[in-house]
């Protein structure tokens, strides 16, 4: 009897450490991955052999961490793609399907159009080194999309000036001329060499009625350049006034006083004159 009561307990014990070190590690995954971006992806409803053919209720939508994840692992966006598919190895339930899974190759998937975000478009404009950041824009990286155009001087129609501003600011960069980010995530998925091809247009994500604002910019005499931004930088300016020469002359000063301060750790800047 006394042995059965130990047995017990140990047995309670060893549930209760099993039970505390799973709260322990949610709590230390939370703190360490509580703003990670999540993904969802599909997986097993079941355990499935191979030669199975998938249905849409085989499958089940799981939220991860987007920490790590292979570009093999079919998103929830492409589940449909899966109904009808044969496995060609066996799944347990639970496990996120791969598209190497059902024998997909993804070249199916690495069309513009589906990584356009839904409302919005996709534009190209024209770039050379120079306006490009040397080349070194790539897919998924955001940009400011700075223009220098020549217009009339209204006070003096037989003079142009010249005006640049800030036309639109945090654009998500879609494709350097035929290298989108689903190509480039092909090339790194088969294991294929990093190919960085040169370029002459950049195709941008934007909203419909920027995507007109754009194509108009184009079409005036002037250029459009790209101003590289750090992924994690998602600050704006406001109301930023155009720079002609009148205002470079007067705003210079100012900049680089500007400048000193948050090079030196002020947070006190001053404002841009109109």
């Amino acid at each position: 009897m006394k042995q059965k009561i130990v047995l017990i307990i140990a047995a309670g014990m060893g549930l209760l450490a099993f039970v505390l070190t799973h709260f322990y590690l949610e709590a230390e995954r939370r703190a360490i991955y509580g703003d990670a971006e999540r993904a969802h992806i599909v997986v097993a409803r079941e355990n499935f052999p191979s030669g199975h053919t998938l249905s849409a209720d085989d499958l089940v939508v799981q939220e991860v961490f987007a920490t790590g994840l292979s570009g093999q692992v079919v998103r929830a966006e492409d589940r449909r793609a899966l109904v009808g598919r044969t496995l060609r190895y066996h799944l347990s339930q639970g496990t996120g399907i791969q598209w190497i899974h059902v024998g997909v190759d993804l070249r199916e998937f690495t069309g513009l159009a589906r990584t356009i975000r839904s409302g919005m478009r996709a534009i190209s404009i024209p770039v050379s080194a120079e306006t490009s950041v040397s080349g070194l824009v790539q897919p998924n990286d955001s940009v400011d999309i700075i223009g220098t155009f020549s217009f009339v001087d209204p006070d003096n129609p037989a003079e142009m000036m010249t005006v640049t501003f800030t036309v639109l600011q945090d654009v998500t960069v879609l494709a350097t001329g035929q290298d989108s980010a689903r190509a480039e995530q092909q090339i790194e998925i088969t294991g294929g060499g990093r190919r960085r091809s040169s370029y002459n247009t950049v195709t941008i994500q934007v909203f419909p009625q920027e995507a007109e604002l754009i194509e108009f910019a184009k079409n005036v005499t002037g250029s459009l350049a790209l101003s590289l931004r750090n992924p994690n930088d998602r600050d704006v300016m406001e109301d930023a006034p155009p720079i002609d020469f009148e205002a470079l002359q007067r705003e210079l000063p100012r900049l680089n006083r500007n400048r000193q301060r948050i090079l030196r750790g002020s947070e006190a800047t001053e404002p841009l004159r109109r």
